[in-house]
């Protein structure tokens, strides 16, 4: 497992936004997205003897919910006569994807860093979408060189130390509550806490009796250990969990704002990411990538604590995934081990 280390420079404080910019994002972003199904599986909550709904960003435009962050923070810039001749960005994968996708769709030239070992699938619809693509061996030098571009005059879109990241991502949940989720817990998982901070954004508008719950592999489990500790930690190399989007080294300084409010962060481990991506795959016929299915561990584990019946909102993330990790996820077959509590 990769080390930890505490980042040196403490961050500063931010004025967490209003609830209201996640609205207006929504509004802005309404007719370039695709308004994703709520859905539920009556087997599942039959099992668990609790209602389990679903937000299937899986079924987004670019396969991700990233294209919300990156279509309200050009939309936004576009407004106000500032569009960009040429953005850059580093990326994981699915913001890579969604930002390329977006600056093909308002016709500004885009470029995207990321390390080599990032999903085969992202790389070629990063690439499909007429994105100029650069590779590198770590995620420290995507990030070095996407800042160096910067430098030179591209406009830097953050995947999710950004404030219109932020608004944007939030949609998804504020989306969900709007189509009659009425949650008692809402489960979202942290790379590097964007769509986590935009959840909680959303929830405080139509859903402020709702808790609200981070989560994160445990092999890349840098935001819980920032969220106890009351201060940035960092992973000094890139954590190789099967959840590649959550693999980021650590969590933005604006995100960490809206971290600490947080009611709990749940930890998952790389067996259940893998037992419960095969087992959303099988009951809501969809696909779900592993970074997706680490919300539903979350929410899992948080019902193994309640003595009545629950309404729980989780966050499906996105349906990506290559064929080297359909292999690994399919190595061992859970779906003979029935969910329950």
């Amino acid at each position: 497992m990769s080390s930890l280390a505490l980042v040196a420079d403490e961050a500063p404080i931010y004025t967490l936004l209003s609830p209201d910019v996640v609205v207006a994002a929504g509004k802005r972003i309404a007719p370039f997205i695709t308004r994703t199904q709520l859905a539920t599986s009556g087997l599942l909550n039959s099992w668990l003897g609790h209602e389990v709904f679903f937000k299937m960003e899986c079924q987004q435009k670019s396969g991700a919910y990233k294209i919300r962050g990156a279509m309200n923070a050009l939309l936004s810039l576009k407004e106000q006569g500032q569009l960009p001749e040429k953005i850059v960005t580093f990326s994981s994968g699915n913001h890579a994807a969604a930002t390329a996708k977006v600056g093909k769709m308002l016709g500004v030239e885009t470029v995207v860093i990321m390390p080599s070992f990032v999903s085969k699938v992202k790389q070629q619809a990063t690439a499909g979408y007429g994105a100029e693509l650069i590779l590198t061996k770590t995620r420290q030098e995507a990030e070095a060189m996407a800042v160096e571009q910067q430098s030179k005059g591209a406009w830097l879109l953050h995947p999710y130390d950004s404030d219109l990241s932020i608004a944007g991502q939030g949609t998804a949940c504020l989306e969900a509550l709007e189509d009659g989720a009425k949650p008692d817990a809402i489960f979202a998982v942290c790379g590097g806490g964007g769509l986590l901070s935009g959840t909680w954004l959303a929830a405080q508008k139509l859903a402020p009796e709702s808790l609200v719950f981070g989560c994160e592999p445990e092999l890349a489990n840098d935001a819980t250990r920032s969220f106890r500790s009351g201060a940035i930690q960092a992973f000094n190399e890139t954590p190789m969990t099967i959840a590649d989007g959550a693999r980021t080294l650590k969590v933005g300084q604006r995100p960490f704002a809206y971290l600490q409010k947080l009611d709990d962060f749940y930890e998952v481990s790389e067996r259940d990411i893998m037992y419960w991506t095969q087992w959303l795959q099988n009951l809501l016929k969809a696909s779900i990538e592993p970074t997706a299915a680490v919300a539903m561990g979350a929410a899992h584990q948080w019902l193994r604590t309640q003595d009545k019946k629950r309404r729980v909102l989780v966050i499906l993330s996105g349906g990506n995934m290559d064929a080297a990790t359909q292999a690994l996820l399919w190595k061992q077959d859970f779906l003979g081990e029935r969910p329950t509590l």
